[in-house]
């Protein structure tokens, strides 16, 4: 492992368009990433099709979820930053997050806005049955 990264350390990472509080398992042969742990989630994944942003004219507006509680996957050292703090329980963080990213997109009020809430509020319905 590098000087900077240590197995169990606690990290933020991005992962795709999420961003996670994690457990650092391991890093690959390479050196380049790292398996991490999902403890909490800081921000939900972005909604729809990541090659047309915010649009809704598209074949399909991709429903995103949010890495599940102790799941595991690899994120490149680069996108990894030290954690140092209070690791808040994974269903509250989760729900934060679904709220903080609805209130942005509230504020958009556009049809790229209006679709991804109705996506986050299916998804949220699953998470929390």
């Amino acid at each position: 492992m590098s000087e900077e990264f240590q197995p169990g350390q606690t990290v933020t990472g991005l992962y795709k368009t999420g961003k996670y509080i994690g457990e650092l398992i391991s890093q690959n042969r390479a050196g380049t990433h790292f398996v991490v742990k999902v403890l909490a989630v800081i921000k939900h994944p972005t909604q729809g099709d990541l090659h047309s942003p915010k649009s809704v004219d598209v074949p399909l507006f991709h429903e995103r979820r949010a890495l599940s509680f102790s799941e595991k996957t690899n994120i490149p050292q680069t996108y990894l930053k030290p954690f140092d703090g209070d690791i808040p329980e994974y269903g509250e963080s989760l729900k934060h997050a679904l709220e903080e990213q609805k209130r942005e997109l509230q504020e958009l009020d556009n049809d790229w806005a209006n679709k991804s809430i109705e996506t986050l509020e299916t998804l949220e319905k699953d998470y929390f049955k």
